[in-house]
């Protein structure tokens, strides 16, 4: 048999099937392994481990603008809550130094405050049930009406008030005595449930101010001087303490060589009156 007959018209073999001859033509197959192994001996580089390649991804850090300002907001969130942190440190370690006796008259005070919040709430709700069970609503609200007119005027002082409470004297012979010593007595007088305050014929309103007028006092414009003589209306068991808390009141006059007396009283009258304003700009939104 002749080279032409044993070959076929294309020139293949005839003993060799067609995928013989196209494996043959291919490249030989190199394991990928195989191939990044060469790949890394024919550049003369070292072949990474699995914990180089990751410190390779991780650094240098790519930080981007929305992670940037949420580590900003982080960082004054963590600030904002150790300032809370020590404020509230601060204010605890005040009341470490303080005796026995004061802590529990301080508990005492915070007790018979929350009391008389207890006491209100419960005065409310009675009124809201006679309103709702009332046979004539319109009568009983008229009564209710009449009365809270009347509170509302002791606290405005357009009506006198009495009722029991205590009456504080101040005798400044050093003329030491200042007019924003007199406001802490009044608003520490305030916080204690004082619901009248009267002060050397002068009736204290939620707007008084006091200021000074050389070696006196002037509250609203009037000119008051020593010794400064308060009557105030309300529990004498919850004002007297009030005042007599350590740093308070009392204390404060006393190291201003100021001398304070103060007396509890079943009936006290505040008699001063201030006359009633109308505002010039706000009106009721009911109408």
């Amino acid at each position: 048999m002749s080279d032409q007959d044993a070959n076929q018209p294309d020139g293949t073999p005839r003993d060799e099937t067609p995928t013989t001859r196209l494996r043959r033509e291919l490249p030989q197959e190199v394991p990928a392994a195989a191939s990044r192994a060469q790949r890394g001996e024919e550049s003369g580089e070292p072949a990474l481990t699995g914990r180089q390649r990751l410190v390779q991804g991780l650094w240098p850090l790519r930080v981007s603008r929305a992670q940037l300002i949420v580590a900003l907001l982080l960082f004054g969130l963590g600030f904002g809550l150790a300032v809370q942190v020590a404020s509230n440190s601060d204010s605890g370690n005040a009341l470490r130094g303080a005796r026995q006796e004061d802590l529990v008259r301080i508990l005492d005070e915070l007790d018979d405050r929350s009391q008389r919040l207890e006491d209100e709430k419960q005065g409310l709700e009675q009124q809201r049930q006679e309103l709702e069970n009332s046979s004539d609503q319109a009568e009983e609200a008229r009564k209710q009406t009449v009365e809270k007119e009347k509170q509302l005027g002791i606290l405005a002082g357009t009506v006198a008030a009495q009722g029991p409470g205590i009456t504080m004297t101040i005798e400044d012979t050093k003329g030491t005595v200042e007019a924003n010593m007199l406001l802490d007595a009044i608003q520490e007088l305030r916080a204690a449930g004082a619901e009248a305050i009267q002060v050397n014929g002068v009736r204290v309103v939620a707007g008084t101010y006091l200021t000074e007028s050389g070696a006196s006092v002037r509250v609203d414009g009037n000119k008051i001087n020593a010794p400064y003589r308060f009557k105030v209306i309300g529990k004498p068991q919850d004002l007297e303490p009030a005042l007599n808390i350590p740093g308070g009141v009392v204390q404060t006059l006393e190291k201003e060589q100021a001398t304070v007396s103060v007396e509890r009283s079943t009936k006290i009258v505040v008699d001063a009156l201030r006359a009633a304003e109308q505002p010039d700009y706000a009106r009721s939104s009911s109408q």
